[in-house]
């Protein structure tokens, strides 16, 4: 069981040093195994990140990144998404006999050419079932107070442009065969009232909430607009639903969390219950589903057959805010976070497995590890065979995580911004140093601050960007909040370290294969005929539900 947060930080948890936010269920899955302190995703955004973790490769690779502002999936109106020919770790399992699902966020495009070919669709991916968001959570999902009178009134004028159609047609079948004498107008008027009823209709629902905001199991669209304050509940309970149905056989389940992305939907039952307002209580309510998911592995019995994985798929966005209160996550002593290429803060990620009797309780692991080890992880212990046809970025972690052997297969990993390489970090095999160097630095605003809040998110390129020469270094090993570069002055090793980890860079480039960047605008840009939806175009109003309620708490 694979379980990925979106945008928690890893100085949210208490088990990685918060002291004032309340994660005993979390807390207690680290002591229980085996918790990383350099675990990093491959990007600092939820797209490029999310495919290198299904493929085991830098996004570069994949082309799942940009070369504009536009950095993740846009809308479910793009055409661009995961190539068909990338593997991810739910095919390779899936063709070893495991049943797989993903329940969650996806993020990894929808749509190709129509609004229903679904060719992005996690089912092309090696994922048996699907029950999520195709999309990702942004502002306006929630609050929605208008939902459900829009959802009568959406009824109520699909029922009127049915009746006004069958009567056109009828008048019209009965003015050709002569049976009627009605004038063309009045026939004309219908048709152009229909006409423009849905253009009207279209135009005053432009809002994501109603195209973005939508839940589906497996292809069929169950709500649009999602309730999202129950999404959550309700992916808790597919999964449980999932775990007893293959609780006899080998599972794979990929639990995509909603949670802790703005807007930060949360029940009732968990406002107002942290000292960190709104964002503190989405980590508390996700932690108590976290409790959920792991109470069900082991009511069922599947406690020691079961690896479990916690993650986030980045760092904590710094800058999600609204007024003075913090709608963001926590990086801990790391500086930066969602957006930033190469600050610490935008991939150093929480990293927990559990696995009783096969990985040691209580473990903790200083050395770098990687989103994408997950793939070759995975391959190992299903009987896969990684591809052998293309570069896979992440290593086995299975003999780190048991102990076999002491050191990371990652003696270099590299960091970028889009498709611009920011920063890259070297871990000599026969040495604690962690030798990080960065090319590119963003511009914080305004000045004085600590991240980009007059843009929301850090640029890659341009004017907001400082390029560096000589690079910056750091040690993180010695200084893992990169407060304070080296120099030649006060680094004997600068020239050895800077020159060393630029021939690794060069070695890393020859590897790469151009491919077009898929998330920028070409096929990143908006388009009506794409847009999902679960009835008969524009009028996409359902809620096939019902009345599904949160989990008792």
């Amino acid at each position: 069981m694979l379980i990925m947060v979106d945008d928690l930080g890893i100085g949210d948890l208490g088990c990685y040093g918060n002291g004032t936010m309340r994660t005993p269920n979390i807390d207690r899955l680290a002591a229980d195994g085996v918790q990383l302190t350099q675990h990093l995703s491959a990007a600092p955004m939820c797209t490029p990140s999310r495919a290198a973790f299904l493929t085991g490769r830098y996004p570069v690779r994949s082309g799942m990144v940009s070369n504009t502002s536009r950095r993740v999936v846009h809308s479910l109106g793009v055409s661009c998404g995961l190539p068909h020919n990338e593997t991810t770790f739910a095919a390779l399992a899936k063709a070893q006999g495991y049943s797989t699902a993903i329940i969650g966020k996806w993020h990894q495009g929808l749509n190709c050419q129509s609004r229903a070919d679904n060719c992005h669709h996690p089912s092309h991916y090696g994922f048996d079932y699907f029950y999520g968001m195709p999309f990702s959570l942004f502002e306006p999902c929630w609050p929605d107070p208008s939902r459900d009178t829009e959802l009568v009134l959406g009824r109520r004028a699909w029922l009127c442009v049915q009746l006004v159609i069958i009567g056109a047609l009828t008048l019209t079948l009965g003015k050709l065969s002569r049976r009627v004498s009605v004038p063309w107008a009045l026939i004309i008027s219908m048709i152009v009232f229909v006409g423009l009823l849905g253009y009207f209709w279209f135009s005053s629902y432009s809002s994501g909430l109603y195209w973005d905001c939508i839940l589906m199991r497996d292809h069929e669209i169950t709500e649009q607009p999602m309730k999202a304050q129950r999404a959550g509940s309700i992916m808790v309970k597919e999964a449980v639903s999932f775990l007893e149905r293959h609780r006899q056989g080998p599972f794979l389940l990929f639990f995509s969390f909603l949670h802790v992305h703005v807007p930060l939907p949360t029940t009732d039952a968990f406002i107002g219950t942290s000292q960190h307002g709104l964002y503190g209580d989405n980590v508390q309510e996700m932690d108590a589903m976290v409790g959920k998911l792991l109470g069900a592995i082991d009511e069922l019995g599947l406690r020691d057959d079961t690896l479990v994985y916690l993650t986030s798929d980045h760092g904590g966005h710094l800058e999600a805010r609204l007024g003075h209160a913090q709608l963001g996550g926590w990086n801990g002593i790391y500086k930066g976070g969602k957006g930033m290429g190469g600050w610490e803060g935008g991939f150093h990620v929480p990293g927990l497995f559990r696995w009783p009797g096969k990985l040691p309780a209580g473990k903790v692991i200083d050395e770098p590890t990687s989103l994408m080890d997950i793939l070759p992880t995975v391959a190992a212990l299903s009987g896969a065979t990684v591809p052998q046809d293309r570069v896979i970025d992440g290593r086995d972690i299975m003999p780190l995580l048991q102990g076999t052997v002491t050191h990371s297969g990652h003696e270099f990993l590299f960091h970028y911004c889009g498709v611009y390489l920011h920063a890259a970090r070297w871990h000599p095999k026969d040495s604690r140093a962690v030798w990080k160097v960065h090319y590119v630095t963003p511009v914080f605003q305004p000045p004085g601050a600590q991240a980009c809040y007059l843009t929301v998110y850090c640029a890659c390129v341009g004017e907001l960007v400082t390029y560096h020469e000589p690079p910056l270094l750091f040690d993180l090993s010695r200084d893992p909040s990169e407060s304070t570069p080296l120099t030649r002055d006060t680094e004997p090793l600068f020239d050895v370290v800077i020159e060393t980890v630029a021939r690794a860079v060069r070695e890393h480039n020859k590897t790469l294969v151009p491919v077009q960047p898929l998330l920028g605008l070409e096929m990143n840009t908006d388009h009506v005929w794409l847009k999902p939806c679960c009835g008969v175009f524009p009028f996409c109003m359902c809620d096939k539900e019902g009345n599904s309620s949160s989990l008792e708490w």
